[in-house]
């Protein structure tokens, strides 16, 4: 073998091919947003992970400084300055990220490094995609705590209330009228309780549930045309659909009652007597998000994103954490079961559901597995 140099045209060839693709390209690739941000806290360059998640455009961040963008009161501010005083790389985790853009509060870890011209890089992690995970686990327990207690309910309170309410009509042929103002009264409560605990049966269905692709958008369509036919005529839709989404691997009739029961949450949070309540449907296809199935080593892609925003008062902070779970409600007349029920279906598809709070704006994301054919390839969704 030679150990003689090689032309200079091969190496013009090996460092062609050693450069490969372009710096620009290549942060643009990155999922984390990463920004250059120069002497005069000008925004130099941005990726398009950058762009999405504050919600500009890259010539509009180029015409802005940093504190435009977030909040003058930020750590990040701070971040900045002590990287250019120390010459040197910087992180800080679980920093409070406000948009004054959008309202959205967000948890991120930040990262900041130091270059020539006194120039900084700084590349964000959300934090909430690990406390999502987290958080679905928790959603995940408390639904499967409620198995054992919807099926023992069942049999333990619905066969006593049957023959309290067959008493109470047998009291009211022979009773008074106020007597049967009270009877009417037993009727009614029991038929409220007989209901409640078939709402928690639900809980305890653990049989196989035929899946297969399912077209969202029918799925929302149906939704949407239900609901403005009845418990949400006074408010306005409006749609953002990706028409390009490939189906999701499902069971449609759960799907729809996934879809709607977060619907129904929403018109409930902007109350019948708005009159600009608006909800917003929307989907979109992410990339970079996997999950473990329970019980298996295998990891799903979740790319599939389903959306419900609505314009209502939003979510106290300290209802968050529990807002999947079991007869948490802020309702004075709700069980507190709907969207915990949410969290169940949405869990045994193998997906995760959050609630992303902001003022005057909540959205609930529902991220899905895409349906694949036998041979790997994306398979066709139903129409119907």
């Amino acid at each position: 073998m030679s150990d003689a140099p090689a032309p200079p045209a091969a190496r013009t060839r090996k460092a062609s091919v050693m450069s490969g693709p372009t710096s620009e390209m290549i942060i643009n690739a990155l999922p984390l947003p990463v920004l250059t941000i120069g002497p005069d806290e000008r925004i130099l360059q941005v990726n398009m992970a950058a762009e999405h998640f504050f919600d500009y455009s890259r010539r509009m961040m180029q015409r802005q400084r940093l504190r435009d963008i977030i909040p003058f009161s930020s750590p990040i501010i701070a971040l900045v300055n002590e990287v250019r005083r120390r010459r040197a790389s910087v992180s800080e985790y679980r920093v409070e990220l406000a948009s004054p853009r959008t309202g959205i509060e967000r948890s991120v870890d930040v990262f900041a490094t130091h270059l020539d011209d006194d120039l900084v890089v700084l590349m964000l992690q959300e934090r909430t995609i690990a406390d999502k995970m987290n958080r679905q686990l928790t959603h995940r327990g408390a639904a499967r705590s409620m198995v054992a207690l919807g099926a023992m309910l069942a049999h333990e309170i619905k066969n006593p209330l049957a023959g309290i309410r067959g008493a109470a009509q047998l009291l009211e042929q022979s009773g008074t009228e106020d007597d049967r103002l009270l009877t009417r009264l037993i009727c009614d409560e029991s038929d409220r309780i007989v209901r409640l605990v078939e709402r928690m049966e639900l809980f305890g269905d653990e049989r196989p549930v035929e899946r297969g692709p399912v077209n969202v958008h029918g799925v929302l369509d149906q939704v949407k045309r239900s609901a403005q036919s009845g418990f949400a005529r006074h408010i306005r839709f409006v749609e953002t659909y990706d028409p390009s989404l490939p189906p999701v691997l499902g069971n449609r009739d759960q799907l729809i009652q996934v879809i709607l029961n977060l619907v129904k949450n929403a018109a409930e949070a902007i109350g019948a007597d708005a009159v600009d309540g608006e909800i917003i449907l929307s989907t979109a296809f992410r990339t970079g998000l996997r999950l473990q199935v329970p019980g298996s080593r295998e990891r799903v892609s979740l790319p599939i994103e389903v959306a419900v925003r609505d314009n209502g008062p939003g979510v106290s902070a300290e209802l968050l954490p529990d807002l999947f779970d079991p007869f948490v409600t802020t309702k004075a007349q709700g069980s507190g079961l709907g969207l915990a029920l949410v969290a169940k279906i949405v869990g045994d598809h193998g997906g995760i559901v959050e609630c992303d709070p902001a003022p005057r704006r909540t959205t609930f994301r529902v991220l899905l597995p895409m349906s694949h054919a036998r041979d790997g390839r994306e398979s066709s969704a139903e129409t119907e």
